[in-house]
């Protein structure tokens, strides 16, 4: 049997690996894309197929535009292949995942990662006790089970997504008894300036200022400005403490959701050694790319969040721009960029408005910032003035990093405390070093490994 090689290997069902998958294959393109949920829509659209009415009632009208693309993504004649853990990824375009407990290889002609993003951890003392998660993981509820919290619960942190999961929450019927807002002055005043370019993407401002004033509507306590943030709790979560308009306060909670914005899903770029640069806007590593979304690697493209962070819109054009670019359509991309220059327009201003506070990044030493080998910030700064000097180093001094998640957690965190203890950029001192497997994977699965697209030899 000869390997037979696709057109188009998507990594990714979200709206950038649909969209992609959808324009690739009106115009001719073999397509196979591979998802680890089991159903398509990613994190944006999770379980829009399955959502009932009341569910897309309380999770708005952003949310159920992407059943009309999961639908089209079904019927474009695609090969689709959920609940696909992808393993391992190699510069020659070969990914490798397992599927029902086997291991399979696929051979693309082109690569399209469109691997979104994921919540960027806040460790702020008592993140790590039970009661306190992350709003990304409520609303993951939320969509995939219509779980809502039996109590009433807190939100804290930044970005659009606390005032998103605390609107869907009201829809829910939840009770929410504070949500304190970690955006300082400086922000407000760093991004005003930043309003002028931000109206060619005027929807998106007017729902933003939607979600605010229905908050607004409803009562809810909202502490603006606040800092030093901290869970209080013996055993779990029973408050969260902070400072807010020059007054300690103190808020009683047995369920508190933290959220500091979300970062792009790199690790399958870093296994590939491509080059990435640090956003100092959106103070995280973002792929290095062109226009079409083509990494430093000839035939390995990104599309949406995985790219640099831009929302369900931005992601679904940059995947349509992605698949122009492989079928060789040149001619019909100008036309996309100019709609994608103005979906951009707004997240200069949302940077710039909801930048992660110091210390929700850069944490105090007594703080966790490995949760899988519990090595905390402290502990890292000793590393460094012990001759440690990136991330990477970590893993010897004191295995922060090499736990289950391979860093997704804390690798962010490291990297900003090394800079900041040596008092040099965060480019200067980089990231882990990813390597395969990705995902766990067993001898047995490894030694029958095959090609899952064949031909007759």
């Amino acid at each position: 049997m000869n390997k037979l090689e696709i057109d188009l290997v998507i990594i990714g069902a979200g709206p950038a690996g649909m969209s992609a998958a959808v324009e690739a294959r009106a115009h001719g393109l073999s397509v196979v894309v591979l998802d680890e949920q089991a159903s398509p829509g990613g994190q944006i659209y999770r379980q829009v197929l399955q959502a009932d009415a009341r569910s897309r009632a309380v999770l708005g009208n952003d949310y159920s535009a992407g059943a009309t693309l999961a639908a089209d993504f079904l019927q474009c004649g695609a090969r689709y292949l959920p609940n696909a853990a992808i393993w391992q990824v190699t510069p020659q375009r070969e990914v490798h995942y397992l599927i029902e407990g086997r291991a399979r290889v696929i051979q693309g002609r082109h690569l399209l990662i469109a691997t979104g993003a994921f919540e960027r951890p806040m460790p702020i003392p008592g993140w790590t006790l039970p009661g306190v998660m992350t709003a990304g993981a409520g609303q993951i509820l939320l969509k995939s089970a219509a779980m809502v919290p039996a109590g009433p619960v807190v939100l804290a942190g930044c970005g659009p997504l606390l005032y998103l999961l605390a609107v869907q929450y009201l829809r829910a019927g939840i009770a929410i008894d504070a949500l304190v807002d970690t955006s300082s002055r400086r922000d407000f005043l760093r991004a005003w300036r930043l309003i002028p370019g931000a109206l060619r993407g005027w929807r998106d401002l007017l729902k933003g200022a939607a979600l605010l004033a229905e908050l607004q509507r409803a009562g809810i306590r909202h502490f603006r400005r606040a800092s030093n943030l901290r869970v209080e709790g013996e055993g779990r979560a029973s408050a969260l403490a902070f400072d807010a308009g020059g007054h300690a306060h103190r808020v009683p909670a047995e369920l508190i959701l933290l959220h500091q914005g979300v970062v792009p899903h790199t690790q399958i770029s870093w296994s590939l050694r491509l080059e990435h640069d640090w956003s100092e806007s959106q103070l995280c590593w973002i792929p290095r790319r062109n226009g079409a979304g083509e990494t430093s690697t000839p035939g390995i493209y990104i599309a949406g969040d995985g790219g640099a962070i831009g929302g369900a819109q931005v992601a679904r054009l940059e995947g349509r721009l992605a698949a122009l670019a492989i079928a060789g359509q040149a001619n019909r991309m100008s036309a996309l960029h100019k709609t994608l220059r103005r979906a951009r327009a707004a997240r200069p201003l949302i940077d710039a408005l909801y930048r992660p506070p110091t210390q929700g990044c850069i944490p105090d030493d007594d703080v966790m910032v490995c949760r899988c080998e519990e090595v905390t910030a402290g502990e890292i700064r000793r590393y460094v003035d012990l001759g440690c000097l990136g991330p990477n180093q970590t893993k010897a001094f004191g295995r922060c990093g090499m736990g289950p998640c391979q860093g997704r957690q804390c690798g962010l965190a490291v990297t900003q405390i090394i800079a900041a203890h040596r008092r040099v950029p965060p480019a200067e001192v980089g990231y882990y070093r990813i390597r395969s497997p990705l995902k766990p994977i067993t001898l047995a699965q490894l030694a029958g490994e095959h090609h899952s697209v064949e031909e007759p030899s």
